[in-house]
This record gives structure tokens, sequence and C-alpha cells, in this order.
């Protein structure tokens, strides 16, 4: 642990002054006795191409010049949240690390500007194990960044990546992905606990199958002072084509045509139910509502 320490009380400067990292605003929500804190892990720095669909194209580029996206590169936020409730602190997903993209896996940083310890972190939550989710897990010194959380999984989501073969069949553009993922697993192995859909994971948080995006991804729906939230991880991966067209499929999700029916059933139920949405690559500190157009057709707004 001291190495660790001494990593963030020395070296904090001279990282933050190296990589070129946009630091963002923690947003804070309070429900009686819960707190959330959108912490910002930094953001992504991606072709604009990463958004394209095979359906309707002109309709596609007239949706992200709506958004502002007319370049060639797409920056994405990466949010993370924190919540605190009396004698637990909990953290979903912990963000890509030192070793996945410069201008990402700021989480440390963010943690300490808000004086929170990874000592203090009672239970870390995973969505999913991509690496701007994952990475974090090892710090610099390939020590768990947070030593005294518990680790809870899907275990579908934790079977397919700790799974041998899914390195050769993951396909070349994921294979890093794959190895990445099993050599930080292995390394928290002893810290994590299992978890099937539907599960009450911890008191008032509910795990919810979202597949597509990876096999076994998982949201979050939450009951907070009488608020009901939902964490989406990449379930719901962008504001744009996410929302206001979620049957066209990706080629960022592993299962296109599964991440698509996913995306509908998810915004229904976000919407039927009010939830105030929690994403890991939204605007405005990722909190936000998603509001129905018509069928099939929503919105994100960042007005909560």
């Amino acid at each position: 642990m001291q190495r660790r320490h001494f990593l963030q009380n020395t070296g904090a400067l001279a990282l933050s002054l190296a990589l070129p990292f946009r630091a963002q605003a923690t947003t804070t929500l309070n429900f009686g006795s819960v707190r959330i804190d959108m912490l910002s892990d930094g953001h992504l720095v991606l072709p604009l191409d990463f958004l394209e669909s095979d359906q309707n194209p002109e309709e596609l580029q007239a949706i992200l010049a709506r958004h502002g996206l007319t370049g060639d590169v797409y920056e994405p936020p990466c949010n993370l949240v924190l919540l605190r409730d009396a004698d637990r602190t909990v953290l979903f997903d912990i963000g890509a690390g030192h070793d996945f993209m410069s201008t990402a896996g700021h989480l440390p940083e963010a943690m300490a500007n808000l004086g929170v310890t990874p000592e203090e972190i009672t239970h870390l939550v995973i969505t999913h194990a991509h690496p701007d989710h994952l990475w974090g897990l090892l710090d610099d010194f390939d020590e768990p960044l947070l030593p005294r959380a518990e680790v809870l999984m899907g275990r579908a989501e934790w079977d397919y990546w700790m799974d041998p073969d899914t390195v050769e069949s993951i396909g070349a553009a994921r294979q890093s992905f794959a190895v990445g993922a099993q050599r930080r697993l292995v390394e928290i192995e002893h810290q994590v606990q299992l978890f099937e859909d539907g599960a009450e994971i911890l008191p008032g948080v509910q795990a919810m199958l979202t597949p597509g995006h990876t096999p076994g991804h998982m949201a979050f729906a939450l009951q907070a002072g009488g608020q009901g939230l939902m964490v989406v991880g990449d379930a719901l991966a962008n504001p744009h084509l996410a929302f206001e067209r979620p049957e066209w499929e990706s080629s960022s999700d592993q299962v296109p045509d599964m991440a698509a029916a996913t995306r509908l059933r998810l915004l229904d139920r976000i919407t039927a139910e009010d939830r105030l949405v929690l994403g890991f690559h939204l605007p405005g500190g990722g909190v936000g509502r998603a509001e129905a157009q018509g069928e099939g057709r929503y919105i994100f707004t960042t007005e909560v």
C-alpha cells in the first residue's frame, strides 16, 4: 500500500501535466441518505466512423450533424458512479487504468479530488469487462487498486471473459480486450462474488441482464430516497443513435442484433418507471432522462 500512496502523493502532478486530460467537474446527486457522485475517468478518442451503421446512411449523418459530430473524431466522456450510503461506498466500474488510452484512466485523481481513498471503497460493481470499464482494476504496480472492495460481477460476463477460448473466438480487433480482461480478473479473483440476472446484489441495487454490447453486460436499477435510477454502462453507449434509433445495429457491439433488442427493452423500462439515467458515455456528467418520442424513439436530455 505504501507504493500506491507514494505514487498518488508525488506523481499526480507530473501525471496530470503529461496527459491530455480535460478535467470534469463532479456531478453530485442527493437522495435522502444516499449520495451519488459522477466521477470523470477522462474521455476516449475514437474515429467518428466508430458510430457508423449500415442502416440509412443519410439519416445517420443528419443525426450526428444535429449533435455537432461533423469531424473525424468522436470523444465520448467516461463517467463512473460512486454511491455512498451509511457504511457502504460503492463504485460502478473502475475505468481504463494507466495503459489503455492517455485521455482516460483518471479515476484516482477524481477520487482524490473528492477526498475518497481506494481503501474506502467497500464494493466494486462491474457492468462489463471492456478496457475502459475494467482495466483500472490494477494500479501501476499491477496491484489491485481497491484492495478492500468486494467485486460484484455477473456470472455470464465473468464466464465469458475467463473462458480460455474467448481469446481466439472474439476476433482480432478485440483480442487484446480478452487478454487484458483475463490478466486483471485473475489478480482479483479472490475478491469476486458472482450474481445472476435479477439479483438484488446490494440493498436497493438490482441487476438487469442487458446483453449484446458484451454477452453478459449488466445494468443496475437503483432505488434511492424514493427515486429510481438506472446505471446503464454501455447498454446505452451514446446520447444520439442509442436513443433516437435504438433498433439500429452497431459494430461497436459484440452481438449487434442482441444489443439493439436490449436497448429497446431497457429504454422502455427506464421511461415506464421514470428512472434517471446514469450513463458511462453520456454528456452532462452522465446524468439525464430518456424521453419517449413515439414508438421506439427517444431522446436523451440532461434536464433532471
